[in-house]
């Protein structure tokens, strides 16, 4: 790796970790560093959006099962598969492991996981949970179930990413970020307008170091 990135970020992040920053940047060494830093950036700014996406998700789904079972705690009644239910336990383990004794249905709720209520959007669920009762979660859709589950499937990935710090710099970030709205104005247009508010994405993509192109997602 070039010697002119500072000697103190490879002892801190590590060559192999700055490496494809260098690749991308054409073995530009200043660039590379610019463009990490960045990545870091856009990657915060992220975390709003996604925040929202993921609990007003998590939200809705809960609120049309719970009405649709007629009890907090659903996941007892609803034909989840195996996969699912065994998410629930362990977020049930992992709860009482974190000191929760008894985790009430909100603990479990609130422990599960983005990808665990995307899931439910699949084709598996769609005579017992789609049909019945989670259609009615995203009252401003009315497209396909599969076209919505793979687009939050899409942001899963994006989400997952982010928070395990890797690259996102080659994402068609702005089309990621038009995704997200998109979503959101499915669940609940206000969410939208209150975002904008405060939503900082547009700014950091816009002084993104050079046009990279590379792989979109």
């Amino acid at each position: 790796m070039s010697s002119e990135l500072p000697e103190w970020s490879r002892r801190a992040f590590s060559e192999p970790r700055l490496k494809p920053y260098l690749v991308a940047s054409h073995g530009d060494s200043a660039r590379a560093w610019r463009l990490y830093r960045w990545n870091v950036e856009v990657s915060q700014a992220f975390y709003g959006s996604l925040h929202c996406l993921e609990i007003g998700l998590r939200n809705a789904v809960h609120d049309r099962l719970l009405e649709r079972y007629g009890r907090a705690d659903w996941w007892e009644a609803a034909p989840l598969k195996k996969h699912d239910s065994g998410k629930v336990a362990k977020a049930r383990d992992d709860l009482r492991r974190k000191g929760v004794g008894r985790p009430t249905a909100d603990d479990v709720v609130a422990e599960l996981s983005f990808g665990f209520w995307v899931s439910l959007l699949s084709s598996s669920y769609d005579r017992h949970l789609w049909v019945p009762a989670l259609h009615r979660a995203f009252p401003y859709y009315a497209g396909r179930r599969s076209v919505l589950r793979d687009n939050f499937q899409a942001m899963v990935l994006l989400r997952n990413r982010i928070m395990h710090h890797e690259p996102v710099h080659h994402r068609h970030l702005p089309a990621d970020h038009a995704k997200i709205y998109r979503l959101l104005g499915y669940l609940e247009p206000e969410i939208v307008t209150w975002l904008q508010g405060f939503d900082r994405v547009p700014e950091i993509l816009g002084r993104k170091p050079g046009n990279d192109g590379g792989e979109h997602a």
